[in-house]
């Protein structure tokens, strides 16, 4: 008898115990989460910002190269087109992903 209700109360605070690890671990990702979330909208921003900026280059340096007569135009602006078009769909599908 005296056996058995050790092994009850073991089996309880063992029981407890892991309860309150999982309570542990449920905190950490929610603090993980929202941590993450907040990172989110100023990276999205930024992306935004950088392929701005990479269009505008682009856009000057395919106007000097067209004005200088260079026969390599549509090589030009399909790289610079694509790396801003890259950037720019990052940064909403980021924002699309994680809600914000």
């Amino acid at each position: 008898m005296f056996k058995r209700t050790i092994k009850m109360v073991g089996g309880a605070v063992l029981w407890l115990t892991t309860l309150a690890v999982q309570a542990q671990g449920v905190q950490g990702i929610t603090a993980a989460e929202s941590s993450l979330l907040a990172y989110v909208d100023p990276v999205g921003s930024l992306g935004l910002v950088i392929g701005a900026v990479v269009g505008i280059i682009g856009g000057v340096r395919v106007y000097i190269k067209w004005n200088s007569g260079d026969q390599e135009i549509n090589k030009e602006l399909m790289g610079w087109g694509g790396s801003c078009l890259f950037l720019v769909l990052v940064s909403v599908i980021i924002k699309a992903f994680f809600g914000v």
